[in-house]
């Protein structure tokens, strides 16, 4: 059956309330591997500790999060063959590690990539605090729903990526995964089965349960926070990217970066090996 563009189009925006606690902060933290390394440095322990406690840049991506909410039967999508394509999240203030939140998710556009190729939807995400009222961020993400493709719409007028540098990168960092961090990360909301249950992964062609896209999207952003911004997480304003291959727990990403001057911004990319599995990547910053 095919995707129903119009339905989709016309639902209304849906709310996910989240009361924010220090433990929600830390697990999301933990299930980034923050700590698994060096538990007793200091700038590890801003993230883990209650006492000091600062929330990753991108934690706004679990903030009122919905989960996997293409998953429901009301949207009429095979979701066990849906991947996370795109990422972005913008940080209005510095994000608080408590209070209640909730975020309105709204689908923005869909294209239609063929047949053989898939859907992509997209989707926005603004994150109110309650008690101010203030928007704390705004979080934008697509979806490629592979199997609901050729339902007539447009393949044209997706966005634009940020565009990576042909010179060779001014700096290369590694981050490795744990074998076991997926199981740890979808406690912070997404309970995917792709990314824990081995026959789920098996049927939709992977080997083994792959880890989570916005698990891979943090372990990179926490990376790049160090490099680029002295680990002062109140400094980051904006993290894009897109998602290109897959990254299994226990794979060690090299990350490439490339500084643009005084201005504010830097370019990145993520490979496992010879695989890049983080692309077109843009991170602002204030300096």
């Amino acid at each position: 059956m095919p995707l129903d563009y119009d339905r989709l189009m016309a639902l209304p925006p849906f709310a996910t309330r989240q009361t924010l606690t220090h433990r929600d902060v830390i697990l999301y933290a933990l299930g980034l591997g923050v700590g698994a390394e060096a538990p007793t440095d200091a700038n590890e322990l801003q993230y883990l500790l209650e006492d000091r406690l600062k929330a990753l840049p991108s934690f706004a991506a679990v903030m009122g999060y919905p989960g996997f909410w293409l998953r429901d039967a009301k949207y009429g999508l095979r979701w066990e063959k849906i991947l996370a394509a795109e990422q972005s999240v913008e940080i209005h203030e510095t994000l608080p590690v408590s209070g209640v939140f909730e975020g309105e998710t709204k689908i923005d556009a869909i294209y239609d990539k063929g047949p053989d190729k898939g859907a992509l939807i997209y989707a926005t995400r603004p994150i109110r605090d309650l008690h101010s009222g203030r928007i704390v961020a705004t979080v934008r993400q697509a979806s490629l729903a592979r199997a609901d493709g050729g339902f007539g719409g447009s393949s044209e007028g997706a966005p634009k990526p940020a565009q990576t540098p042909s010179r060779a990168a001014d700096a290369i960092v590694a981050a490795r995964t744990r074998p076991d961090q997926a199981l740890i990360y979808r406690l912070s909301g997404d309970t995917n089965p792709l990314h824990a249950d081995p026959e789920v992964a098996r049927s939709v062609g992977f080997s083994r349960p792959i880890f989570h896209g916005l698990g891979t999207f943090g372990v990179v952003a926490r990376a790049l926070l160090k490099a680029v911004c002295g680990d002062e997480p109140e400094r980051v304003r904006r993290i894009d990217a897109r998602y290109s291959a897959p990254v299994l727990p226990g794979d060690e990403l090299a990350i490439e970066i490339w500084r643009y001057g005084e201005d504010g911004r830097a370019a990145f990319r993520a490979s496992v090996g010879d695989v890049v599995v983080l692309q077109n990547g843009m991170m602002e910053f204030d300096r």
